[in-house]
């Protein structure tokens, strides 16, 4: 996600009324609408949901994470880490995951920027299903964030065998100045993979590829600017990886394929950028890329599982934060096939900042001044 200002240039579509947003879509011979299922939240970033709870928790990139519960934005916050975070440009509460035994040990972990501008990722547990303890947090990484307030990442999810993987942007400015991304020996743009059920604070998976040294044994991919959502889809990971002056992208990486490079900064989407006569051979290059004519900040989404439209089922989901185009593809045969821009029909749905799911499989989107939409068939 880009700062607001980077966006101006975008209002016009952004503002689109929302009687328009309302209307229905046709996809794969299926209809598709947008539902209003909140509204009045404080700038929310992320959504999600534990294992078999009909509830949904929102983050507010101020602090706080709000519980939705049969419609209803309930005034009492889960957890309130006002007292904790900075905020500036892209800084704040960004990432939230249930651990997936949460029902019975009630852990959960949180990423957020700390009041110098690092990227802190931290566990908590529940005193109840309403409630986080306060004084619960366990700090298990803090990643320095030197200079620049943007491109923090920190997406956070628990993959198939119930790893904890974490996203973490480039160090922000322009261009990877420091060459963060290709540098094994820093936390900065990568995708990181920890045990969180063993070790003090964690353990290192064995497959990673610096488990044995060579680079930081957290990290499972590199070559990252600023991953701004991703999610699973069996053992696949979705990223969309905000891009710099022309591509926006998603890339997707199998749980068996550690130590995979996305290519930043060698490569801008399927573009060299620095140097520019870079060599792409063994960079795993993007799935889907678009320019700027379409957008100018990826928001990655989800995977479609639900049961509403089963019609739907298998087709990705994403947007753009600057146009609030909805768009899809379908992963086939290892390539994106059937893009559809939704824009046409559904207008703007305004500053995407982020998708969810919830626990039936069903996909939200959240905009920055904050409401919360759900992908329905037409007839909701």
């Amino acid at each position: 996600m880009k700062p607001l200002r980077r966006c101006l240039a975008a209002l016009t579509l952004v503002c689109a009324s929302f009687a328009a947003q309302a209307q229905s879509a046709a996809i794969d011979g299926s209809g598709l609408a947008i539902q209003v299922v909140a509204s009045g939240l404080d700038q929310p970033v992320f959504l999600t949901t534990p294992l078999n709870d009909p509830r949904l928790f929102v983050v507010e990139q101020t602090g706080r994470i709000k519980l939705i519960d049969g419609g209803r934005v309930l005034s009492a916050a889960f957890l309130d880490i006002t007292d904790k975070i900075s905020g500036r440009s892209e800084q704040g509460f960004l990432g939230l995951t249930f651990h997936p035994d949460f029902a019975s040990n009630r852990r959960f972990f949180v990423t957020y920027t700390d009041r110098k501008g690092d990227l802190v990722l931290s566990g908590w547990r529940a005193l109840d299903a309403a409630r986080a303890d306060p004084a619960s947090e366990q700090v298990l990484l803090t990643v320095p964030h030197p200079g620049a307030a943007n491109h923090n990442g920190g997406w956070i999810g628990f993959g198939p065998q119930g790893l904890l993987y974490i996203g973490t942007g480039d160090g922000g400015g322009a261009g990877d100045r420091d060459n963060n991304a290709q540098n094994p020996d820093q936390l900065l743009g990568k995708m990181l993979r920890i045990d969180v059920d063993r070790g003090a604070p964690y353990a290192i998976p064995a497959s990673n590829p610096y488990a044995q040294g060579g680079g930081r044994p957290e990290i499972f991919a590199l070559g990252l600017r600023n991953p701004w959502r991703a999610a699973f889809d069996g053992t696949d990971l979705y990223i969309g990886d905000v891009g710099q002056n022309h591509y926006e992208e998603i890339n997707v990486l199998s749980v068996g394929q550690p130590g995979a490079n996305l290519g930043w900064r060698l490569m801008e989407g399927q573009s060299c950028f620095t140097p520019a006569n870079c060599t792409p051979a063994g960079l795993t290059l993007p799935l889907y890329v678009y320019d700027h004519g379409l957008g100018c900040s990826v928001t990655g989404g989800y995977v479609y599982r639900g049961a509403a439209m089963p019609g739907l089922a298998g087709r990705y989901f994403f947007s753009d934060f600057c146009t609030g185009t909805l768009m899809s593809f379908r992963l086939t045969s290892g390539k994106a096939r059937g893009f559809v821009n939704l824009s046409n029909e559904l207008g703007s749905l305004g500053q995407i900042t982020s998708f969810g799911e919830d626990s039936s499989g069903e996909i939200y989107a959240l905009t920055i001044d904050g409401q919360v939409l759900k992908l329905v068939p037409p007839q909701s």
